[in-house]
């Protein structure tokens, strides 16, 4: 898998350190508030593992899962495939993201989530990818964990048809790897 990695951009170290901070911050903002958690799948699952663990306040765990991508591009069109299970009507939530791109998932999985009333509603991703934000989505999440360059990037949670997921580090796929 390494073979097809143009680039490591960000470093197994770079990742924890950084999970590290943002548990910090969460534990911070969440005292005496016990959130319930949830995690956008697939791509958060890694992210999710290593970032409930630095969360060192009472929580709740809980998963949905929202398609919006076929290979390499979005489709612009979000689906919930797998909704939350837990009542989150006047609970404090936050919802971890393994990267916010075109804005297009996140905006309908908020909106989706703001439906069912809670007390609050934050967004902490592990990746921020500015430059391809669609016109007109103008939120910006709360906790954010590294801003990165518009390239196609897998590893820690993120793939390609599947793969790659399984890498320690974020790296940008080189384009021959999806090219093919």
């Amino acid at each position: 898998m390494d073979k097809d990695i143009e680039k490591i951009l960000l470093s197994e170290e770079q990742i924890q350190a950084r999970v590290k901070e943002l548990g910090r911050m969460l534990t911070q903002d969440y005292a005496d508030k016990c959130p319930v958690v949830i995690g956008v799948l697939k791509g958060v699952a890694v992210f999710y593992a290593d970032m409930i663990r630095q969360i060192k306040v009472p929580c709740e765990m809980d998963f949905m899962a929202i398609s919006s991508y076929s290979g390499t591009s979005s489709t612009g069109k979000a689906a919930v495939k797998k909704d939350i299970d837990v009542d989150i009507r006047g609970r404090h939530v936050l919802i971890l993201e393994d990267i916010y791109d075109t804005g297009n998932s996140l905006s309908f999985t908020l909106e989706h989530l703001l439906a069912k009333e809670p007390a609050s509603l934050k967004v902490c991703t592990l990746l921020d990818k500015p430059a391809r934000r669609k016109p007109g989505i103008t939120f910006q999440p709360e906790y954010v964990g590294f801003t990165i360059p518009d390239a196609f990037v897998v590893g820690y949670g993120l793939d390609y048809n599947e793969r790659y997921r399984n890498l320690p580090y974020v790296g940008i796929l080189k384009p021959e790897a999806y090219e093919k």
